[in-house]
């Protein structure tokens, strides 16, 4: 007889709907995750600036990264174009603009689209980057009396305090950033010199000086809310890097170490053979070392001696296999491609170049937009037109349109220039955007293009040239068609 079994009443209360990474199972015991605040989170950060800049010197992937990044964001520089309509006010302002950009630096050694390139490789390195506004004189004799002073985020101390001297009453300091009642940034609290050159055993404070935060500009990309200083953007790649290194380096030495191809030649004596110099028994040297191992030496034994060597593996066939892999992760943690991190496009179809190639395009307009024009470039622009203004350079009239523009990064290169050239032809002729939108995109001012143009027609045409029809890329094409339509014979009637 079947045993009846009772039916088991399921209490709905006891079964919980959650998410298995909220388990605290055998599987996620040893996993600590602890609720860190966005600035807390941020634990010693000088240790990642360090190891991040050490991995950029000495690591080829590390270096080859920044390299990309600030080759792309950058270029050879995001140029400001005036917006106004007034042709001859726009011709002064870029001229009085470009006369500055090259006495722009406080250290007197880049021009400022440099300063831009330093900047963007000073905040990926080290997460972020301070620039200082500098007023000048009259009598410094610029074109402009301002200019920029870029510091690495080591001259901001994590100094975290409620109470110290000078700090107005009701602020705060947190990671250096003093902060008023309701959060606003109002001042920085810096080293007079750098601290990795002086190295201070504590923070003292006249050595602390603080400067106003309308005089400084923070570059740096938060990644929570309410974060107030930067981390560097290859926080998630440095230890994956120093292993790699490290492993390749052994490999390296172990190759060399297989190299050392040595030819030994022993001898066997006749019994009773006695020393040439002694006249006693042969028995040899003791303190006779060898030569020191060369590929290819040949080295002689003294008799009953003998060298045994340890015999290590060669790399193996899957090295190259997962260095590459490895590399893939470091490329795809800093953001860059692994194909122009590395140069290698082994197996990479054109198309397959181009969707990357375009991704990566997207993730620098991103900082571009994002980050860097409004945090650096809009700020020093508008700076410089009130510097401008106060010096009788510029009338307020002129400061106020001095500081609409439009920013120019450098355009990018055609992936495939027929047909891009093409494509952008034809959305024009659509009606799908403007010549100027194209000649923008390019990195060009589009007023400056068709002056160009103006001239190059004028200039031809006082020297009699004729101008040469457009190229037709399919001109080939239709005409070797017609030939092979008017070589076949014709169908009698």
């Amino acid at each position: 007889m079947a045993k009846k079994h009772k039916n088991r009443k399921i209490d709905a209360a006891k079964v919980e709907n959650r998410y298995d990474a909220a388990g605290t199972g055998r599987r996620m015991a040893g996993w600590n995750t602890p609720s860190s605040g966005p600035n807390y989170a941020i634990g010693n950060p000088q240790k990642i600036r360090d190891r991040a800049r050490d991995v950029v010197r000495n690591d080829w992937a590390g270096t080859s990264s920044v390299r990309v990044w600030a080759n792309n964001i950058i270029g050879t520089g995001i140029i400001p174009r005036p917006t106004t309509k007034n042709a001859t006010l726009k011709e002064k302002l870029t001229e009085l603009w470009n006369a500055w950009v090259r006495v722009a630096d406080a250290d007197g050694v880049l021009d400022l689209y440099g300063l831009q390139q330093l900047v963007l490789r000073t905040w990926f390195t080290g997460g972020e980057a301070f620039i200082r506004l500098r007023p000048r004189r009259m009598a410094d004799g610029l074109p402009v009396p301002l200019q920029i002073q870029v510091l690495e985020a080591d001259m901001v101390p994590q100094l975290d305090v409620d109470n110290y001297p000078g700090l107005p009453s009701g602020n705060i300091i947190r990671s250096g950033i003093e902060l008023n009642k309701i959060g606003q940034r109002t001042a920085y609290w810096m080293w007079k010199n750098h601290p990795g050159d002086k190295q201070p055993s504590t923070i003292i404070y006249n050595e602390v000086v603080r400067i106003p935060a309308e005089g400084v500009l923070h570059i740096y990309e938060p990644n929570r809310p309410g974060q107030l200083r930067g981390v560097s953007e290859m926080a998630s790649v440095i230890a994956k890097l120093r292993n790699v290194a490290d492993y390749d380096d052994a490999q390296l030495l172990r190759q060399n170490l297989a190299n050392m191809f040595t030819l030994f030649i022993t001898k066997q004596l006749p019994t009773g053979a006695a020393d040439v110099m002694t006249g006693l028994p042969y028995a040899g040297s003791l303190d006779e070392p060898l030569a020191g191992l060369e590929p290819g030496i040949a080295q002689e034994l003294l008799p009953g001696e003998d060298v045994k060597f340890s015999d290590p593996p060669d790399a193996g066939a899957n090295y190259a296999d997962f260095m590459r892999v490895q590399h893939l992760g470091v490329a795809a943690g800093s953001g860059a491609p692994y194909e122009l991190i590395s140069g290698d496009i082994k197996d990479v179809s054109d198309r397959t170049l181009r969707i990357v190639i375009n991704e990566f395009r997207r993730c620098c307009e991103q900082k571009q937009w994002l980050i860097f024009i409004p945090k650096m470039c809009q700020p020093i622009r508008d700076a410089w037109a009130v510097a401008a203004e106060l010096s009788g350079a510029l009338t307020a009239a002129e400061a106020v349109e001095a500081g609409k523009v439009r920013w120019a990064p450098q355009g990018w290169a055609y992936i495939h220039p027929v047909q891009d050239v093409q494509a952008k032809a034809a959305e024009v002729e659509a009606g799908f955007r403007s010549r100027s939108s194209v000649i923008t995109e390019r990195g060009d001012d589009p007023d400056a293009v068709d002056l160009e143009r103006a001239d190059d027609l004028k200039r031809a045409d006082a020297l009699g040239l004729i101008p040469t029809a457009p190229v037709d890329p399919n001109a080939d094409k239709a005409a070797s068609d017609k030939k092979k339509q008017q070589a076949k014979p014709k169908k009698k009637p």
